[in-house]
């Protein structure tokens, strides 16, 4: 539904749930507006759930406001993406938000894999995830952000940005990342923010402790030189459960996404007890 002709209030809601022993199914989907889904897809066999989130309007303007609502419920696995990229336009003197709000329940396991979020000249929004697990969950997710045409000179001269992501393990914070980025801000070019990079990405994941032999060598093949940079932080929950985030700052989106690409496909055995496998959508 519509608040007015040209503003787009939509919301998205799914449930994954296990169905027999081997098998994870999309068992409820609800919409209103334009958010939808279409097939469930199977390219890794039964036991992983692919989704592709659709918005067909295709951009967000001001006014638009998107809601996601995800459940995973126990022993299923679900992996979700978007097919392209999504992009935020002019503002218009109007606010536009996108609200991600997934819940694992003990023993689900989730890939949260959308493509990049691109903010160009004026836009003024918020975005933000949520991610709520029970012990025993694991999950491996990234946000990726792009400031304006990046080919275009001056790019990104006007906009704000409110962006926030917030990970809970049995109703306890455990990580909490949240600001404003202006257009004009001191925080685009110092040295300890952006350090004049258009594009920046986080890329979290929980699920069993890493030793620190596999995070010392996770943190030796992180690029660091003049178009790309990365780092690494791992943060022990307990003797069992760990938490790694591992940054990322670019000239170019799609190194950005090489690199998360293949900290997936390593992480994942590891984390989610499920070899890596490249999405098609990504090769288009």
């Amino acid at each position: 539904m519509t608040a007015l002709t040209d503003e787009w209030h939509a919301r998205l809601a799914l449930s994954f749930s296990r169905q027999g022993p081997h098998k994870t199914v999309l068992s409820e989907r609800r919409h209103e507006g334009p958010l939808l889904v279409q097939k469930a897809l199977y390219p890794e066999g039964p036991g992983v759930c692919h989704v592709t989130i659709l918005h067909p309007p295709s951009g967000i303007a001001g006014g638009d406001i998107l809601a996601i609502d995800v459940d995973v419920q126990p022993g299923a696995h679900a992996l979700l993406s978007t097919p392209g990229a999504t992009r935020w336009y002019k503002a218009n003197g109007r606010h536009a938000a996108q609200r991600v709000h997934i819940r694992l329940a003990a023993g689900a396991r989730l890939d949260w894999l959308p493509q990049e979020n691109i903010f160009f000249e004026q836009a003024d929004a918020a975005a933000g995830t949520q991610l709520d697990m029970q012990t025993g969950a694991s999950a491996i997710g990234w946000d990726i952000t792009q400031l304006g045409s990046i080919g275009k000179a001056g790019h990104w001269a006007q906009g704000r940005l409110r962006l926030d992501t917030l990970l809970t393990l049995d109703g306890r914070p455990m990580w909490l990342d949240a600001g404003e980025l202006c257009a004009d801000g001191a925080l685009r070019h110092s040295a300890n923010g952006l350090a004049g990079f258009p594009v920046m990405a986080t890329l979290w994941a929980f699920g069993p402790r890493l030793s620190p032999e596999q995070t010392e060598g996770l943190a030796q093949e992180l690029p660091w030189h003049d178009s790309l940079r990365a780092g690494l932080t791992h943060m022990p929950q307990d003797k069992e459960q760990g938490l790694s985030l591992i940054r990322l700052l670019g000239m170019h989106v799609q190194d950005v996404k090489r690199v998360l690409i293949a900290l997936w496909m390593r992480l994942r055995p590891l984390l989610l007890d499920t070899q890596g496998a490249r999405l098609r959508l990504w090769n288009t």
